[in-house]
């Protein structure tokens, strides 16, 4: 009986600690997916439309500079991860993009990789209405 025990209890236990690491390592790497969008989110929001604030005081982003600037933060954040799409609104940056992780026992069980996405969304607001005030 224990002979049977020790060779079956390594094919129940050896499984379960593979799950253990590579669920680890994918919520990891989600997370890093997560903030990297989030941060390149960021960085886009600021890029305000400096001539319509100049000219008439609007509060509103620079399309154009607001996508460069996200989509360059999120290739700095995160380099093997694709960036899907940039939304640019009058005052928000929302990032979505994906990551193809490959599962570190795929070769052995056929598992392949997994598809992780994020998004995130930046809405900038005006702070500051003075000195003093």
């Amino acid at each position: 009986m224990l002979v049977i025990l020790a060779l079956f209890l390594p094919l129940v236990l050896l499984p379960i600690a593979g799950y253990a690491v590579q669920a680890t390592l994918l919520a990891t790497r989600a997370a890093l997916l997560q903030a990297a969008a989030a941060r390149a989110a960021e960085d886009g929001a600021q890029a305000i439309d400096v001539a319509a604030f100049r000219a008439k005081g609007a509060l509103r982003l620079d399309p154009t500079r607001a996508r460069l600037a996200a989509a360059a933060s999120f290739a700095e954040q995160d380099r093997p991860a694709q960036l899907d799409r940039v939304e640019i609104g009058s005052t928000t940056v929302t990032v979505v993009a994906h990551d193809q992780v490959p599962l570190g026992f795929g070769g052995f069980l056929s598992a392949g990789s997994v598809r992780l996405a994020a998004s995130a969304t930046a809405r900038f607001t005006a702070g500051f209405t003075g000195a003093g005030g």
